[in-house]
């Protein structure tokens, strides 16, 4: 039975001025899947990503993530979706219990949910001696995962990852990973974008993005025998080289 699917983009665009910085992209993503969405600096994919988290609304094209329009209905997209960044996810000065309450409570959680899960998340996480510390005294390994699990701590139905382990060693990335497998075994559509292209191999589709459009959509595996190589980073590099914008 084919899965249902969660995020549907028809010539999805974005223009500021002339400047075309998404063009007329087209793509599908199916509930339970892991989709990375890559491509270099400038390429649009945080753009895309804005539009598609009801952040932004499209110049141009139809799109829906979670059932609801890009146009109309943001704010019920804002609710089916957890975000995390690598540049900001928790509140450092808060405390991790702290950081949980006020990320549920933005998505409106209940304060019978709240608790219960809260402890569930922190014993599952092994963070139960570290939920009344200062998130910034954590390493910056576990920042991450509790970044991840306050993510989906509202079980939403697409979580977008933008560049969620840049920094952390590979085994703590390898861990980050196993985390977003049972994600996506839960019903969770992951939506990811990265810089290492050892990742990409993991995900179940990538798209790689040039200059605003989608130059390349298929699994790790089609992609490298298309091209004829026998990594993710060379069909990346095949592409970004056809690159004429940067930052």
């Amino acid at each position: 039975m084919e899965r249902e699917k969660v995020i549907i983009a028809n010539g999805l665009t974005k223009r500021f001025g002339d400047f075309t910085a998404v063009d007329a992209i087209s793509f599908e993503v199916k509930k339970g899947e892991i989709f990375g969405f890559l491509g270099a600096n400038g390429a649009g994919k945080t753009t895309a990503i804005r539009m598609l988290s009801g952040l932004s609304i499209p110049s141009d094209g139809e799109a829906t993530v979670a059932g609801f329009d890009v146009y109309r209905q943001t704010e019920q997209i804002k609710r089916s979706i957890g975000y995390m960044s690598q540049k900001f996810s928790l509140y450092e000065d808060l405390t991790v219990r702290e950081n949980i309450r006020f990320y549920a409570g933005i998505y409106g959680m209940s304060d019978q949910y709240i608790k219960d899960n809260t402890e569930r998340l922190l014993s599952q996480l092994h963070l139960h001696e570290e939920g009344n510390k200062l998130v910034k005294s954590l390493p910056l390994g576990w920042k991450q995962k509790l970044a991840f699990s306050v993510a989906i701590f509202h079980e939403p139905e697409i979580v977008f990852l933008d560049e969620p382990t840049g920094g952390v060693d590979p085994v703590t990335r390898r861990e980050f990973w196993n985390m977003i497998y049972e994600a996506a075994e839960s019903g969770i559509t992951v939506f990811v974008t990265t810089h290492y292209m050892d990742e990409a191999e993991y995900c179940n589709r990538v798209s790689i993005m040039v200059d605003g459009r989608i130059d390349a959509l298929d699994t790790p595996k089609n992609l490298k025998q298309q091209f004829e190589v026998d990594s993710m980073e060379e069909v990346f590099i095949r592409l970004a080289r056809k690159a004429t914008r940067g930052d």
